[in-house]
């Protein structure tokens, strides 16, 4: 028979042996736990865009912008048919720069969250950052099958340079991504008590 073999666990095992069962039970509780605290990061961040572009679209006609604070922050109606933060909103083929950036999103989205789902099964800054771009990345996604374009309505300004416009989504997506440069440039500590001492000789 092989060494491998476990046989089914019952009332005469040992308490060590339960504890172990215990803990791998509440290991796997706990990931799922935590990816769907992840996911639901994304749902909020995708609650949070189409709310505001709703309220957007119902009180604030295009082309108009209300001053929140004078010559810094503006909220306007702005529709990019571009990728974020207008790219490519000038191209000379509207319909193929939309059917592309739906393509892209929806691979992108896919790839979040594989990514995430993988690494949700512990907090750390990787899985809050791709929370937060899955979630950005579905509300603009949203938009462009909708509307056919995106729904900007952020308008900032520092000094003299004027930001283009943008929404919760893009700035989701923006904040995610610094968030995953912070963590890879980030210092790694080695903890100690996971280095196995070298082997010594008799």
């Amino acid at each position: 028979m092989s060494s491998t073999y476990q046989y089914p666990r019952t009332e005469f095992d040992t308490p060590i042996e339960r504890r172990k069962i215990n803990r791998r039970r509440r290991r796997g509780y706990y990931s799922r736990q935590r990816r769907f605290i992840h996911l639901g990061i994304a749902l909020s961040v995708i609650l949070a865009d189409r709310l505001s572009k709703i309220l957007i679209l119902l009180y604030l006609k295009q082309g108009t912008n209300i001053t929140i604070f004078p010559h810094v922050l503006r909220l306007s109606h702005v529709h990019n048919f571009g990728a974020a933060f207008s790219l490519f909103a000038e191209n000379a083929s509207p319909l193929a720069v939309r059917r592309g950036l739906i393509a892209f999103s929806v691979a992108a989205v896919l790839m979040v969250f594989a990514m995430l789902w993988r690494t949700g099964r512990q907090y750390s800054l990787t899985s809050i950052a791709l929370a937060l771009i899955l979630g950005g990345a579905v509300g603009n996604l949203w938009d462009r099958i909708h509307y056919s374009y995106v729904v900007d309505f952020i308008e900032v300004t520092i000094i003299r340079y004027h930001w283009p416009d943008f929404n919760i989504a893009d700035s989701a997506i923006v904040i995610g991504a610094c968030l995953l440069l912070l963590e890879i440039f980030r210092p790694q500590t080695s903890d100690p008590a996971t280095i196995s001492p070298a082997p010594t000789s008799n």
